[in-house]
Formats: C-alpha cells, sequence, structure tokens
C-alpha cells in the first residue's frame, strides 16, 4: 500500500520530493500515521521559514535576485530600462513570429493588434534605434520584467515569468564570443550559481543560440549580430545578447519542487506553501 494521490499531492506542494514518497506500508493505518507525521513536520518548517522570511528577509527571493542582478550589470557599466509590457502586434512582426509561427499560439492577444510580451527583445531593439544617434557605442542596457507565454504546464514552465534581457550594442565581431561568456559568467556569479556548461541550440527565433544550462535546465538563451532580424529594425552594427529566466535562475539555485514555488504566486510566498494552517 502507497499513499493515497491526495496524500502525495499534498506532501510534495509542502515541499518534499516526489522520489522521497517512494515505498509501501501494511496497511492503511501505517500510512495515514506515516502522512500525518511528515505532513506535520512541513507545516511547522514551513511556519519557521515563514517566521523568518517576516523577521528578516522580508523580500522574496525572486525581488532580491532581481536586486542582485540590477547591482551586477549596473556596477559593470550597463543601464536598465523599463519598457512597457503591453506589445504591438506590427513590433512581434518585426521578430518574424507571423500567424503561422511556432510561438504565435502562445502568445496572449489582448485584442487584434495588441498582447502582453511573449518577450523583452522587441522593445530593446525599438529603443537602440534612438539610442545609437545618442550615445557613443559600446552600448550596454538590460532590462528585467514579466514576459507572457501560454507554455505547457510542467515544473519548468510558467504562464508569467521574469525575463533578464542584456544587450550590447557595438561589440567588435571579433570579441563577440568572448563576451558573450565573460556576461553570463558575470550574472551567473551574482545569482550564486557555480555549476553551469554552455550549450549550443536552435531557436524558433533567432535560429542556432548559445544557451546556459544548469543540471538539465535552460536557465539563459543567447544570441549576437549582425542578425537577420536586424533589418526590420534598422539596426547595422553588432551586438550580443543573452535572456535569462529569473525564476528559472532560482529553481537551478533552490531546487524546489516545481517553479511555481519562486514565481509570482498567490499560493506560495518564498517558496513556502501558504495554506499550512
Amino acid at each position: 500500500m502507497e499513499f493515497t494521490v491526495s496524500q502525495r499531492e499534498r506532501l510534495i506542494e509542502l515541499g518534499v520530493r516526489a522520489e522521497d514518497l517512494r515505498g509501501s506500508f501494511t496497511g492503511a493505518a501505517e500510512r495515514n500515521k506515516t502522512y500525518t507525521k511528515l505532513e506535520q513536520s512541513r507545516i511547522s518548517e514551513g511556519k519557521a521559514q515563514l517566521a523568518l522570511f517576516r523577521e528578516t528577509l522580508r523580500k522574496p527571493s525572486l525581488c532580491l535576485m532581481q536586486e542582485r542582478l540590477t547591482e551586477c550589470l549596473t556596477g559593470v557599466g550597463f543601464v536598465q530600462v523599463a519598457t512597457p509590457t503591453i506589445l504591438s502586434k506590427k513590433h512581434l512582426r518585426q521578430m518574424s513570429i507571423g500567424d503561422d509561427h511556432a510561438l504565435n499560439d502562445q502568445v496572449y492577444w489582448l485584442d487584434a493588434n495588441h498582447c502582453l510580451r511573449p518577450m523583452l527583445a522587441p522593445n530593446l531593439y525599438y529603443i537602440a534605434r534612438d539610442l545609437l544617434n545618442i550615445w557613443e557605442k559600446p552600448i550596454g542596457v538590460f532590462e528585467i520584467g514579466s514576459c507572457f507565454r501560454k507554455e505547457s504546464q510542467g515544473n519548468s514552465h510558467l504562464a508569467e515569468f521574469t525575463m533578464l534581457n542584456l544587450v550590447e550594442w557595438g561589440t567588435p565581431l571579433a570579441t563577440r564570443d568572448q563576451r558573450l561568456t565573460e556576461l553570463a559568467a558575470a550574472v551567473m556569479k551574482a545569482a550564486g550559481i557555480e555549476a553551469y556548461a554552455f550549450e549550443y541550440e536552435d531557436s524558433v527565433v533567432y535560429g542556432s543560440t548559445l544557451d546556459v544550462v544548469c543540471e538539465g535546465i535552460e536557465v539563459a538563451s543567447s544570441s549576437q549580430g549582425p542578425h537577420p532580424l536586424d533589418a526590420a529594425w534598422g539596426i547595422t552594427d553588432s551586438w550580443v545578447g543573452i535572456g535569462f529566466g529569473i525564476e528559472r535562475l532560482l529553481q537551478a539555485k533552490e531546487k524546489p519542487n516545481t517553479i511555481r514555488a519562486v514565481g509570482r504566486s498567490l499560493s506560495y510566498l518564498d517558496g513556502v506553501r501558504l495554506n499550512i494552517k
């Protein structure tokens, strides 16, 4: 006899790993006794964690991570920007995402011409046209903000997620690869993650990309230009860019049962399930 489905779901949402729930019991009495003991233990740990959070931390790990990454990038000369969450259809199409594109079905459309942004890149492209006419190169900018996609359900996907996108315009052609690895290393150090690797993957938007992977989880994807997408924005300079999933970074660092525990939530606070009366 094993834990019931409802017992397993409850223990997993309280933070018990699924692999730790394997095993069998001689009868319902033993099973229920073990379940109650585990549940109460996790509830006590959760309450203690929430008490510590209230007394000392007072900011969720998602907010703290954003602060650390902001400090890191402004410290190496990048400028932070804040752009609208609502994106025009025109700007999405300039990213080559048309009606028949694989990403189009994941977009949250508000009306015929506007959607919730599925990525930060269009707005960074847009402002680059003006900044390149004002500032000397290289120009490093970044944004941290919510993006929205109708992602498949799973432990590594969220419908609303937080992205960090950094772009350096005017990076010399000969140093692009080196610059990408330097910037990725700086962000990963600021995130407190030491174990990661670079892997080449295919992106539905950028083509071949160099990704940052932690224990099989993609936490970032990079690209560089000149790129075929640049022409739609009037960009002719060379550049490097990396997009990091903040919740993915937290997932790699803190290893929660589900990415929902470290994302924007009504059910979790700083990784702790709230229904623990």
